[in-house]
């Protein structure tokens, strides 16, 4: 992948030292430790003794991108007010009131998750037909 991929690396994210774990050229613990030891300071460890170095380490994120969708306020249009009303009440029971907003109007990314969750309450509240959220792009997971 190339490097322009992970310029979102979060700050102080934590790392993984061993490089000679066979997982480790598709793991952002490993990849972020190579860049982070030309740049930072100080590193934020991962105890080595807790890594696996096999595909069950508890540690291992992809680097893969994933399909993240972005908003959905075309949700509202599309449902009866009971609905939506309801929809709302379990969204915001779920994450809180701002960021329920800040999904709905995509200024936080929506993991698959969270858009499983989301098409489940659609089902919930009544909505029988398919919605399709505003927008998606692939973006690294850095913590799911």
């Amino acid at each position: 992948m190339p490097r322009k991929e992970y310029t979102s690396l979060p700050t102080n994210y934590p790392v993984c030292e061993h490089n000679d774990c066979p997982m480790a050229t598709n793991c952002l613990h490993q990849i972020a430790h190579a860049i982070m030891l030309k740049n930072e300071e100080y590193l934020r460890l991962i105890n080595p003794t807790r890594c696996t170095k096999d595909t069950s380490c508890a540690y291992y994120r992809s680097n893969s991108p994933m399909l993240y969708a972005r908003g959905f306020t075309n949700f509202q249009r599309r449902m009866f007010p009971d609905q939506y009303r309801r929809f709302m009440e379990i969204c915001v029971g779920e994450w809180g009131r701002n960021p329920y907003f800040e999904r709905r109007r995509g200024a936080r990314l929506i993991p698959i998750s969270e858009q499983k969750f989301i098409l489940e309450v659609l089902k919930i509240v009544g909505v029988t037909e398919e919605m399709q959220f505003d927008s998606y792009e692939q973006a690294i997971n850095w913590y799911d």
